[in-house]
């Protein structure tokens, strides 16, 4: 399947804020621009935020934080979890898993239909189970020849690090 069929279009993304009720501001559509006009991927805020100022946005860190999780509660994105306080932004909302290759930082993503999940407990009482997140976590350097199922994403090599995005802006002041 293209990246055009599985992730929304900046037309789509734009009509889809307004039906939710998210103002379409133009930091908010800045935002959007960047994140659906590529395709799909797999993004952190620290590196939206980069990317936005690269292309000229004014918008501060806290902004592209709340809008990408205000964008993930209206369904224009997934939100992911690589390790404990390093999460990412999916643009593919669809039903998929994901490769984490530890070595270089690229997660890749695994059509849904390859990966079987069999034996889940029981959801706790007055709970539902809402979906099931695979990540393989993979040492070794990914092959972008080999990955014929699978989209690419960079992440900074931090993103494997131990210290917190809280301890390391912290430390950047």
């Amino acid at each position: 399947m293209d990246n055009a069929a599985r992730s929304p279009s900046y037309a789509q993304a734009l009509e889809r804020l307004r039906r939710v009720g998210l103002r379409p501001t133009r930091q908010r559509l800045a935002l959007v621009k960047l994140l659906f006009e590529q395709g799909d991927r797999h993004i952190t805020a620290e590196q939206l935020h980069e990317e936005a100022q690269g292309a000229g946005v004014r918008i501060s860190f806290a902004n592209v934080y709340n809008s990408l999780h205000q964008f993930t509660e209206v369904g224009l994105l997934r939100e992911g979890v690589v390790e404990p306080d390093h999460s990412y932004f999916d643009t593919n909302t669809t039903d998929h898993h994901h490769f984490c290759y530890e070595d270089d930082g690229r997660l890749m993503d695994i059509a849904g239909d390859r990966v079987e999940v069999a034996r889940l407990p029981t959801p706790p009482a007055g709970t539902t189970l809402r979906r099931v997140d695979v990540t393989l976590r993979v040492a070794g350097h990914s092959n972008l020849k080999d990955s014929k199922l699978l989209t690419n994403t960079r992440h900074p090599r931090h993103i494997f690090d131990k210290t917190s995005d809280r301890d390391r802006r912290k430390d950047d002041k």
